[in-house]
């Protein structure tokens, strides 16, 4: 079994993914984690992150690992435990520049292939590209204003200043972010957490 939930920026894929995986009994895999360790990484090394070859380099000199938990994966350098680290707006500002690296997505992409179903995979193009065979595919959107308010409850942040970075992040994402043409595309604005979720147990049971 594996089950693709693709979305935009901060539509509470992760959150989803999670709760489908523990209800389905299997871990999920966060690929969105990984390109945050990457350009964490590019960052911590020094790195221009549009420069694919440099970003590399600090990935190979600091090789990562995903640990696929139902409730919350995390990224590993070594004993080094990146995750908190991961979620940073340094990070948020990023990422969408070091997700387009051919390169990196390469990476990322093989760092998932590797993990042996059954799974949940999370992230902008499980369904597209990653798992295309994947027999249960789901997009989840919500409008930026409901995005930054769920992202603000979470950081310290304006909710019209995240908002904003929202808004750059879809034109950023928009080319690897459309869904799959045989995904169920669920509009998460006016459902709850359980709600989304209810909804994809029920379109994975029916197959």
């Amino acid at each position: 079994m594996i089950v693709t939930i693709d979305g935009i920026a901060a539509s509470g894929k992760s959150s989803v993914s999670s709760g489908v995986a523990r209800a389905l009994g299997i871990p999920y895999l966060s690929s969105g984690l990984l390109y945050r360790a990457a350009t964490l990484l590019g960052l911590d090394s020094g790195a221009d992150l549009n420069d694919e070859a440099a970003v590399l380099a600090a990935l190979h000199a600091h090789p990562v690992r995903l640990e696929p938990l139902a409730e919350g994966n995390r990224v590993w350098q070594g004993t080094r435990d990146l995750t908190d680290d991961l979620h940073s707006s340094t990070v948020d500002h990023g990422v969408s520049v070091v997700a387009v690296l051919p390169g990196v997505r390469a990476w990322v992409n093989d760092q998932l292939r590797q993990v042996p179903p059954p799974f949940v995979a999370e992230g902008r193009d499980m369904g597209t590209n990653v798992f295309p065979h994947a027999p249960a595919k789901f997009y989840l959107t919500a409008s930026p204003r409901v995005r930054a308010q769920r992202r603000a409850k979470e950081r310290p942040e304006d909710v019209d200043a995240i908002e904003a970075a929202l808004i750059r992040r879809d034109e950023l994402d928009h080319v690897q972010s459309a869904p799959a043409v045989d995904a169920h595309v669920i509009d998460t604005g006016p459902l709850d957490l359980e709600g989304v979720i209810g909804a994809i147990l029920t379109g994975v049971a029916a197959g």
